[in-house]
């Protein structure tokens, strides 16, 4: 027989599970109803068995979910000044542009093609404050072009940074060069043929890369699209998304040996994603040990339902419903 906290203790969790059950389209499990007549191991048994159920139609559904990585975001310290670097060295677009004088911040999108159909990112400028600390956990963002040096003379030109000349990536053949914009953000340029999607990757640095990987897998719905160790330079990186790496935006996790944790600054702030269901993907994130910060929901004043949610190694992503994001663009 049950105490009364084995009751308590097993209601709670039959309830939690019932409750993601129904969510994925699943009966509700009777764990409730048997609580009387069954013991506390079995009850305790059946509700993991439960839960097992729950994460595999979660995962089911989270791979059949319509995702594609919709913008990164990061705040500067003058709008206008890393607008006109962005347009006049990296080529890219101003997409709009919208002022929050009530909330004291404004937004810039920028990129090489409508938001609805491309990668961009979004600038913040927070009224007064003109600097951040990028920290050590960002590493860069991917920028593919046709020719890397004379991309890299234009920059220089126009006053830009390079922080590493055209030639070769360690271990490897791909032409690459490093540049800095006026706020320090680091953008890798890499030498590639045409491409629909020229801004093709934001890196972060994580502390268990095996870790990240199942996480971003079942949690986000990305593919492992590759992963290569150096172990001559001390690290290994694996390339993650939603489409293969050269026609999508993709996230390159990069581990380096034996650092575990990292120091994340305030300027950077976060990747959205785009999603059919806010609510369901805020309930897969749940089961595969990510950590809700916003609950699923409508932002206040407008329609647009949003989750925001963080990842093992702490950083933040924000899913956005599909239907929702293209009825802010109209």
């Amino acid at each position: 027989m049950l105490n009364s906290s084995s009751r308590f203790n097993s209601i709670h969790f039959a309830s939690s599970v019932g409750s993601q059950s129904k969510l994925f389209g699943l009966e509700a499990c009777t764990i409730f109803r048997q609580a009387n007549c069954k013991s506390a191991k079995t009850i305790v048994s059946m509700a993991q068995r439960s839960t097992t159920i729950t994460q595999e139609n979660a995962l089911e559904w989270v791979k059949s979910d319509k995702r594609r990585m919709l913008h990164v975001v990061y705040r500067v310290g003058d709008l206008d000044r890393t607008i006109k670097f962005y347009t006049e060295c990296l080529g890219m677009k101003l997409l709009r542009k919208r002022d929050i004088p009530e909330e004291r911040y404004t937004n810039a999108f920028l990129g090489y093609g409508p938001e609805d159909s491309h990668f961009v990112i979004e600038l913040t400028y927070n009224y007064g404050v003109d600097k951040y600390d990028i920290g050590t956990a960002f590493g860069h963002f991917g920028i593919a072009v046709d020719d890397v040096a004379k991309t890299v003379d234009l920059i220089k030109a126009k006053g830009g940074i390079v922080s590493r000349e055209p030639g070769p990536v360690k271990g490897g053949k791909s032409i690459i060069a490093f540049i800095e914009d006026p706020d320090g953000y680091k953008f890798e340029l890499i030498e590639r043929g045409p491409t629909p999607e020229p801004l093709c990757q934001v890196m972060l640095r994580v502390g268990d890369l095996d870790r990240s990987i199942a996480f971003h897998e079942k949690a986000f719905g990305m593919e492992l699209l590759r992963r290569r160790d150096n172990p001559e330079y001390k690290y290994t990186i694996a390339m993650m998304g939603y489409g293969q790496e050269d026609k999508n935006a993709v996230l390159e996790l990069t581990y380096n040996y034996g650092v575990t944790e990292y120091d994340k600054g305030n300027a950077y702030a976060q990747i959205a994603i785009g999603t059919d269901d806010v609510y369901k993907t805020a309930e897969a994130v749940k089961l595969f040990g990510g950590k809700i910060t916003r609950e699923p929901g409508p932002l206040p004043g407008i329609s647009t339902k949003i989750t925001a949610c963080l990842d093992p190694d702490g950083w933040k992503t924000v899913f956005v419903d599909n239907i929702d994001f293209l009825k802010e663009l109209e």
